[in-house]
């Protein structure tokens, strides 16, 4: 039986930033974006955010969103983001 990749619930993401002392809004304004533009990471792929999220979580966008990061046929994650590593 095939195991279900489940994506972090959007309220977990909001409560990780607050536990390290940030928000959304601080982290969208710390990245040169507007106050509210890095909710649209959380309900949406946009590999920037995503990347922008992680990092301030201490972690990695595919340990947040499985499913945005997993490919069905080989059951392989792959990286969507590694442009943005570098910025």
């Amino acid at each position: 039986m095939e195991s279900k990749l489940i994506d972090w619930h959007p309220a977990d993401i909001i409560a990780g930033l607050r536990k390290k002392g940030t928000s959304m809004a601080a982290e969208s304004r710390r990245n040169g974006l507007s106050s509210s533009t890095l909710a649209n990471a959380l309900t949406r792929p946009w590999p920037k955010g995503e990347l922008i999220i992680a990092k301030a979580l201490g972690t990695e966008p595919w340990v947040i969103w499985p499913s945005r990061y997993h490919d069905p046929r080989t059951h392989e994650f792959y990286r969507q983001n590694a442009a943005y590593e570098s910025a």
